[in-house]
């Protein structure tokens, strides 16, 4: 997959824990900040610390909103492949967890 040429500020990641059985990382995003395009190889479960807005920009130039809620979590399967963007006005964090043991 080629990534587009990226025109808004990078959401950071931090690898917090990185085993065998999981990776756990915390994402911060400024305003209007994403994640660039990726495909998650693992099942997943994210977290929200702070309320926040979300656009899910999906193959095909599809999209989607979301809103996170602080300690709300949802979980994702295997493959999802995406962009996300930070669509409120004011910075949100998450923590990703990743199955190791449920790949797709």
């Amino acid at each position: 997959m080629n990534e587009p040429l990226r025109c808004r500020p990078p959401a950071t990641g931090t690898v917090q824990i990185d085993t065998e059985d999981m990776r756990v990382m915390r994402w911060d995003f400024p305003v209007g900040g994403e994640t660039g395009w990726h495909r998650h190889g693992f099942a997943y479960v994210v977290v929200p610390l702070h309320a926040g807005s979300m656009v899910i920009e999906l193959p095909g130039g599809d999209t989607m909103t979301a809103t996170l809620s602080p300690g709300v979590s949802y979980e994702r399967p295997p493959g999802a492949e995406h962009n996300v963007v930070n669509a409120g006005d004011a910075p949100f964090s998450f923590i990703e967890i990743e199955l190791k043991s449920r790949p797709g």
